[in-house]
């Protein structure tokens, strides 16, 4: 039997949250272990961007009787404001930061530059955004901000972090976006 589908009916309102957690190159973890107050990466202002963006190539003869077209190239980013964070949080923005506390001061320091402290990490992030009514949808990636970071300290505004989130192949299929999301509706067959 063909299957039947269903038109949309869900409409996104709101922001999310974001989580993180190394990625050593194995499985993604699924969302249930990622989406932990544990790994929350800060909290979101502005709230979050997916974009996919293919490169086409089309290849035609001279009197355009005959084409082929072809993806190239896939790009994808997770863009999202981090209003609330600590020196850790740049820990995981900034590849050749360095982490240290202080536990007598209480202070943590944080370190950033010197191309020597490349780490080339990667990270699994996950957006949730939480819907009661419609159901809840998860995007997760594998990445690493490419961005930079831009700190502004404003007598009348608070201060966000601004990441960009770099998508890299996250299985041997290449994937780059796994979104996931609950719907109600579907049933056993």
């Amino acid at each position: 039997m063909a299957e039947t589908k269903k038109a949309p009916s869900n409409i996104i309102l709101g922001s999310g949250y974001i989580y993180y957690q190394d990625f050593s190159g194995e499985t993604v973890p699924d969302v249930d272990t990622i989406c932990t107050e544990a790994n929350v990466l800060g909290y979101i202002q502005g709230g979050a961007t997916l974009s996919y963006k293919p490169t086409f190539y089309t290849a035609s003869d001279d009197d355009g009787t005959h084409q082929k077209t072809i993806i190239t190239e896939e790009e994808a980013t997770l863009k999202t404001g981090i209003m609330v964070f600590n020196g850790n949080t740049l820990d995981v923005l900034c590849d050749t930061a360095r982490v240290t506390e202080d536990t007598s001061k209480k202070r943590r320091t944080v370190k950033i530059g010197g191309l020597k402290n490349m780490r080339r990490k990667r990270y699994v992030l996950c957006f949730h955004h939480v819907d009661s009514v419609d159901g809840d949808i998860w995007v997760m990636i594998v990445g690493n901000n490419q961005s930079g970071i831009e700190l502004a300290f404003a007598k009348d505004k608070e201060s966000v972090i601004d990441a960009e989130f770099k998508a890299l192949p996250s299985d041997s299929d290449g994937t780059l976006i796994t979104y996931i999301e609950e719907d109600k509706s579907i049933s056993a067959t």
